[in-house]
């Protein structure tokens, strides 16, 4: 059985690894290699076929866009399999990715089950499914399960609770662009330096934000029924300016903590720690934390 090659690329270390380690997991017999940026890729994707590619949107020299679009013009990359996984949800970003052939997305943050869904979805698109399943371990499920592109519209999903089923599949790039839900209403959090929006992959959180650093960010957050946990990846939102000009950090929670000294207390104190390694990102976070207390409210789903 010939084995299955993947191209991992993201400017973070830590969302590379996680995405590595869940494929491993899944298919011991896979062939893995990464890149720092779409620059480095576009190296390697000269010297070495891929069957398929798993790429950030958001990274310096070279966006996974930009890259997305030189694979398109490529006449030996034109039929690979192109996954973009990103914390970019918005319509128009979907309908950018969609007009440059993107295949699929994965939105941040996401379980190693979403993962490996949407690599079976591609792979069989492209008909090598059987040779990726010749090295998975054998497993009762669906190997597509949920493949709605809806659902990774991040910022505009409601926060859903951990037994909800998952939405309904669609199957035309028209479907995938509507029908998000409206964000449900969140409880005040106590007051602030600011508010934004902490993406899960079991839903989306309102928080406050207590202490800001180029490094980490302390988070108040409303508490569940089911508690965030350590080392968790997630999507941190935070908008700021009358330009509505919004920072989709990718990170892990450090530590999560109460944040009154009881065992029912009310809410819980997240250190969420940072990943991504884009200078505009970090640019941007700067001004965020030079402009202080002027941080407006995040508006969810913006």
């Amino acid at each position: 059985m010939s084995k299955i090659s993947v191209l991992v690329v993201d400017d973070a270390p830590f969302i590379r690894d996680l995405v590595k380690k869940g494929l491993r997991n899944a298919f011991p017999g896979i062939q893995i290699e990464d890149a720092v940026n779409g620059r480095k890729a576009q190296q390697i994707l000269g010297r070495q076929a891929f069957d398929l590619i798993l790429c950030d949107w958001e990274m310096p020299e070279l966006s996974g866009l930009e890259l997305l679009s030189w694979c398109r013009e490529q006449p030996t990359l034109q039929a690979v399999p192109f996954i973009m996984v990103t914390s970019r949800g918005d319509k128009d970003n979907v309908v950018q990715a969609i007009q440059a052939g993107v295949s699929d997305f994965i939105g941040k943050p996401f379980t190693n089950e979403q993962l490996v869904t949407k690599v079976k979805k591609a792979l069989h698109k492209a008909g090598k499914l059987e040779a990726l399943m010749g090295s998975a371990p054998k497993t009762a499920s669906s190997p597509f399960g949920n493949d709605s592109l809806s659902a990774l519209t991040g910022g505009k999903a409601e926060v859903v609770k951990p037994k909800a089923p998952a939405p309904a599949a669609t199957g035309s790039a028209a479907a995938l662009l509507g029908g998000a839900a409206k964000p449900a209403a969140a409880p005040a959090p106590p007051s602030g330096r600011g508010q934004g929006q902490l993406r899960l992959a079991s839903g989306n959180l309102a928080c406050v934000i207590k202490a800001l650093s180029l490094k980490e960010a302390a988070l108040l957050v409303k508490r569940l029924d089911t508690l965030p946990q350590v080392l968790e990846s997630a999507v941190l939102d935070l908008e700021q300016g009358d330009g509505g000009e919004v920072a989709r950090l990718n990170g892990y929670l450090h530590s999560i903590a109460a944040f009154e000294p009881k065992p029912d207390t009310e809410w819980l104190q997240l250190v969420f720690r940072f990943v991504d390694r884009d200078p505009q990102k970090l640019d941007y976070l700067s001004r965020l934390i030079a402009r202080g207390s002027a941080q407006k409210h995040f508006v969810p789903g913006a």
